[in-house]
C-alpha cells in the first residue's frame, strides 16, 4: 500500500511538472493600439505590441512574424528573440494571411525562390527546397509533390513513393490523408504511400477521433471508420469533422443544422439561431443577439451573454463584451477581463 501511495504521489508530481513546463500564449491587440503582441493567461503582455502582423505560437515555441517593410517572414521565441536562420529570404504557406501555421513536428515548410523545403527550429534547411507543392507535417509525415510525382516525407526527409493512381493528396490527420485518383474518386492514403481506404467517394474530410465524413456520388454525407466502413450512414446533405472531445459533428439536412454523435444519434438544438462546430466539448450558439455555448445535451453550458466569441481551444475561448475582447474559461468566467481590441486563441507552448 505504501508503494502504491508513493507511485500516486510521483504521478501527481509528474503531471504538475508537465503543467509548469507549458505556457499558454495568445495574440492580442491592446485597446487603441494598431499593433499586435503576445499575452499570457493573466492578460499580461509578455512580448510588446510592436508587430503589424504576427501569428500563433506553435508547440515548438516559435511564432511567425511578417515584416511588411522587408516583405519577409521570420520567427520569434517567447522572449521575442529572432530565430537565426541560414535561409535569409523565404516565404511561408500563409493561406492569404488568415491561417498561417508555424512549426509542426519541429519543421515548417518554406519557399526558397520557386521551390519548397523544410526549415527546422535550429534555423537549418533540414529538407532541401526542391518540391513544387507541400503542406504541414502531422505526426511525422507529410505529402509533397515533385513534378508529376507524389511522395510522403518523414521528418528525416526520406521519400516514400505514392501509389501511381493518386493524382492529389491532402495533409495527414491520424495517419490518413485524403486523396483522389484520375477518375475523380476520393479515398485515403496511408503514411506508407499506399491506398488505405479505396477511392470510392465524391469527397472526404479528415479523420478526427477515428471517424471522417465522406460524400457519396448521390451527394449524401455519412461517416466512415479507418477501415472505410460506414459507421454513420450517408443521409445528410453536409457534414463537418468530428470534435474528438465531445464526439459530436455538425450536420445538415432538409430540416437545417443539427449534430450527430459517434453512435449516429442526431441532436437538434432549437434554442439558438447559430450552430457552431463543437470544439473542446462546447459549441457556439446565439440567442437574442448574444453568443453563448451549449454542451453535448444541447443545453446552454454558458448562457448567451457575449457580443462575439471564438471557439474553445485548450480550455479557453476569446469572448467579446461591448467593443472589447477577453478570455473566458469553460464555466464562462472571465480569465482575462475584456480589455483588448482583438484577441486570438490560447495556444499551448512547450
Amino acid at each position: 500500500m505504501k508503494m502504491k501511495s508513493l507511485f500516486s504521489v510521483l504521478a501527481v508530481m509528474s503531471l504538475s511538472l508537465t503543467a509548469f513546463s507549458q505556457t499558454l500564449v495568445t495574440q492580442v491587440q491592446p485597446a487603441g493600439n494598431k499593433k499586435w503582441g503576445y499575452a499570457n493567461l493573466k492578460g499580461d503582455l509578455i512580448i510588446p505590441a510592436e508587430y503589424e502582423k504576427c501569428y500563433q505560437f506553435s508547440a515548438d515555441g516559435w511564432a511567425p512574424i511578417y515584416d511588411k517593410d522587408a516583405k519577409q517572414y521570420y520567427f520569434i521565441n517567447l522572449k521575442g528573440e529572432k530565430l537565426n536562420s541560414e535561409v535569409k529570404k523565404f516565404k511561408l504557406i500563409d493561406g492569404l494571411g488568415f491561417d498561417l501555421k508555424g512549426f509542426e513536428d519541429g519543421l515548417v515548410p518554406v519557399r526558397v525562390e520557386d521551390k519548397w523545403g523544410y526549415l527546422n527550429t535550429n534555423g537549418k534547411l533540414a529538407i532541401p527546397a526542391k518540391y513544387d507543392h507541400v503542406t504541414d507535417f502531422d505526426d511525422g509525415f507529410v505529402p509533397v509533390e515533385l513534378g508529376e510525382k507524389h511522395f510522403i516525407l518523414n521528418t528525416q526527409g526520406e521519400e516514400i513513393p505514392v501509389d501511381a493512381s493518386v493524382i492529389d493528396v491532402k495533409g495527414f490527420s491520424e495517419n490518413l490523408a485524403p486523396c483522389k485518383t484520375a477518375d475523380k474518386k476520393a479515398g485515403f492514403l496511408g503514411t506508407n504511400g499506399k491506398i488505405a481506404i479505396a477511392p470510392q467517394f465524391e469527397s472526404v474530410g479528415y479523420f478526427k477521433g477515428g471517424l471522417a465524413w465522406a460524400k457519396t456520388f448521390d451527394k449524401k454525407v455519412g461517416y466512415i471508420n479507418t477501415k472505410g466502413d460506414w459507421v454513420i450512414k450517408p443521409t445528410f446533405d453536409t457534414g463537418k469533422d468530428f470534435d474528438p472531445k465531445s464526439g459530436m459533428a455538425r450536420v445538415k439536412d432538409a430540416s437545417g443544422w443539427a449534430y450527430v454523435n459517434t453512435s449516429g444519434n442526431v441532436m437538434k438544438v432549437p434554442d439558438t439561431d447559430l450552430w457552431g462546430d463543437f470544439s473542446n466539448g462546447l459549441a457556439q450558439g446565439r440567442k437574442n443577439g448574444k453568443v453563448g455555448f451549449f454542451n453535448t445535451k444541447g443545453e446552454w453550458a454558458i448562457q448567451p451573454q457575449f457580443d462575439g466569441s471564438r471557439d474553445f481551444v485548450n480550455g479557453y475561448a476569446a469572448a467579446k463584451q461591448g467593443e472589447l475582447w477577453g478570455i473566458i474559461d469553460e464555466s464562462g468566467n472571465w480569465v482575462i477581463q475584456p480589455k483588448f481590441d482583438h484577441i486570438k486563441d490560447m495556444e499551448l507552448v512547450k
